[in-house]
């Protein structure tokens, strides 16, 4: 009998694995919750504070249960880009459906590419230290393996252009120059530029006393006004004066 029982012991082994558990203080998980608490960590904290210790324990759950989410920490950066485009998602959507009873014009393309432009700046700078992921992990991540939310806003501004009447070579050269200048408009919007921000005085608050003079005398003279932002006043000029360029072709 001591012998069946040992048996028995050893053919379930000594401590089977224990299944993590994903009911955490906020109830069940979901891929949703577990990507809003990520981004939420990355707002208040920024990305370098961002693991799968940190936020299990934010979400009152063990590291272990995010794994049925997020395979690992490049997926869970990845599945932070998602949220940021499923936020711009649900922005663009809301001002469709205001519009839906109006007939389609052809001619409204740039207006509506104006209209993306703004929602992704106004979701960039509600989230401010996610954005450098919309570069690097594009870097890192082929077309077709990106998040399906960032594929249908590729999706959006496509047949845009198409719409507009514009062929494969020129729509590409669009897609291209909108994104680039978009997202590189955002960059630099929060690009760091304060060097002692407990300084009253510009030009120390700047830190433009550690800049030498006489090799950088027009960064000195034009550093308050490049430090400040342009806002989506400046996005949209320069969104105008790219698409006059490629009107005028």
């Amino acid at each position: 009998m001591a012998k069946e029982r040992a048996r028995g012991k050893d053919s379930e082994g000594a401590a089977p694995a224990r299944r993590a558990s994903d009911r955490g203080r906020y109830g069940r998980l979901s891929r949703e919750r577990v990507l809003a608490a990520a981004l939420g960590l990355v707002d208040e904290e920024g990305l370098s504070a961002l693991s799968m210790r940190r936020l299990g324990a934010r979400l009152g759950v063990e590291a272990m249960a995010l794994y049925r989410y997020a395979e690992g920490k490049d997926a869970l950066l990845d599945g932070l880009v998602e949220a940021l485009y499923l936020e711009l998602e649900e922005r663009l959507s809301a001002g469709s459906s205001r519009e839906d009873s109006a007939p389609p014009d052809p001619a409204a393309w740039r207006g509506e590419l104006h209209r993306i432009a703004r929602s992704t700046y106004e979701v960039c700078m509600a989230h401010p230290q996610a954005v450098p992921l919309l570069t690097t992990r594009m870097l890192a991540v082929p077309l077709a393996r990106r998040p399906l939310a960032v594929l249908r806003e590729h999706e959006r501004v496509l047949v845009l252009l198409r719409d507009a009447g514009l062929g494969p070579d020129r729509t590409a050269a669009v897609f291209h120059a909108f994104t680039g200048w978009v997202l590189g408009y955002i960059s630099v919007e929060l690009r760091a530029m304060v060097d002692n921000p407990e300084e009253e005085d510009p030009a120390f608050r700047l830190g433009l006393h550690r800049m030498p003079p006489h090799e950088l005398p027009r960064l000195r003279e034009i550093a308050a006004t490049l430090a400040e932002p342009g806002g989506p006043q400046g996005l949209e000029a320069g969104l105008d004066a790219l698409l006059d360029g490629f009107a005028t072709d």
